[in-house]
């Protein structure tokens, strides 16, 4: 491993916090907004957007708005599964409210951690600086 030692790599709580601080954040957004179809959305990609940045921060990388969207875009080839399971159950309230829920935050949590391991894996490719 390459790492740089004057840099260390963030602790599991503190990944752990943002992760599942999104997630539980994303779940409410579906829960409440499941009977409208695709209202959640934009406040989704906000949620994870903001947690993508601040796995970033935490790994001491610099990123964008717009780069952490992009990030987010090819780390949600699932949001397809979101969308179906919505369109079939999302509209029956209780069991739409629990589905669309539960999805948002299964998704958002993945997203995470495949963000977090982009970034660990970036820090890992890092050369070491003299």
């Amino acid at each position: 491993m390459s790492e740089n030692p004057m840099v260390r790599p963030p602790s599991r709580r503190r990944i752990h916090g943002i992760i599942h601080t999104a997630s539980v954040a994303a779940g409410a957004i579906g829960a409440g907004l499941a009977q409208l179809p695709g209202s959640d959305a934009p406040v989704l990609v906000t949620i994870q957007s903001t947690m993508i940045l601040a796995l970033a921060k935490a790994h001491e990388k610099t990123l964008t708005q717009k780069k952490a969207v992009t990030l987010l875009a090819g780390l949600a080839a699932t949001v397809t599964g979101r969308a179906v399971s919505q369109w079939v159950v999302g509209w029956i309230p209780g069991l739409g409210n629990l589905v669309n829920a539960t999805t948002a935050a299964t998704i958002t949590e993945a997203i995470g951690w495949a963000a977090n391991a982009y970034f660990a894996k970036k820090r890992d490719d890092e050369p070491e600086k003299s």
